[in-house]
């Protein structure tokens, strides 16, 4: 008895170095696969239409290739104006393709990387309870219960343009151009909406079908006859320092269950 009791200390100290030995050496692994892992991540600038299914996309792409997404979402027009100032990222997913294309052109994107990924839709959206009647399709607009309406900002985001031009061609956008209520992007329209800032918006097909809105509200998708089609595009930036797992991030997305996913969020 008395010869443990004697060596239990020298044995608790050789546990407590062999602990922090394992302890080091974990950290160093951890270390080592963050280094890694920072290597390969790409900087994705995303439309905000793409706000929910990219983030799936992202972690999809993440778990089978274990290269790191890092997204920005924001208005097309905002991004296309930073790229333009160097804004560092390695791809730029746009909700109108004509920016992807300037950019290709001004030699800011990759030559043959353009990729025309899908085409969004516009509905008109309101919370559960609302008494607007959406069956009256774009003359709903005109429900004289309704003080505002949001959409995003036509001057740089390309679903605001959609929205503005549905109006004009419905001939509804002189009665109401004075209770629109202008969103940065269409997910920050899609919050005055659902905050109560105004009664109805003209939202992404795709952020009405999200987890986060379609149990909250009800929709009535525009005819696409109504406004110019949303075609988005996607390039790789020629200032981007990782392009070849850009490239390979593009060509992900144009595997069968991507493009069955990006269906399932209501693009064509």
């Amino acid at each position: 008895m008395f010869r443990i009791q004697e060596l239990c200390p020298a044995m608790t100290r050789s546990l407590s170095t062999f602990s922090m030995a394992l302890m080091t050496i974990a950290l160093v692994v951890a270390f080592a696969s963050n280094e890694a892992r920072a290597a390969d991540e790409i900087s994705i600038a995303a439309a905000s239409d793409l706000q929910f299914v990219m983030k799936e996309i992202a972690a999809r792409y993440e778990k089978q290739t274990g290269t790191a997404v890092k997204l920005s979402f924001g208005s097309s027009g905002n991004f296309f104006a930073q790229i333009q100032n160097g804004a560092p990222f390695d791809l730029f997913f746009s909700a109108d393709a004509d920016y992807p294309r300037k950019l290709e052109a001004a030699g800011q994107a990759e030559s043959g990387t353009f990729y025309q990924y899908a085409t969004g839709r516009i509905v008109l959206w309101v919370p559960n309870g609302s008494p607007i009647k959406l069956d009256q399709g774009m003359k709903a607009l005109l429900d004289p219960a309704i003080k505002k309406i949001a959409i995003a900002n036509p001057a740089h985001a390309p679903y605001g343009r959609a929205a503005e031009a549905a109006m004009k061609s419905a001939g509804v956008y002189d009665q109401i151009a004075g209770k629109l209520v202008l969103g940065e992007n269409i997910s920050q329209t899609a919050q005055f909406v659902q905050s109560g800032n105004a009664e109805i918006g003209v939202l992404a097909l795709s952020l009405a079908l999200a987890d986060s809105l379609k149990d909250k509200g009800r929709f009535f998708v525009v005819p696409g006859e109504l406004y110019p089609p949303l075609h988005q595009a996607a390039v790789v930036l020629s200032a981007s320092q990782k392009k070849p797992q850009a490239r390979k991030f593009m060509e992900y997305l144009k595997s069968p269950e991507i493009l069955a996913l990006l269906k399932q969020y209501g693009f064509e």
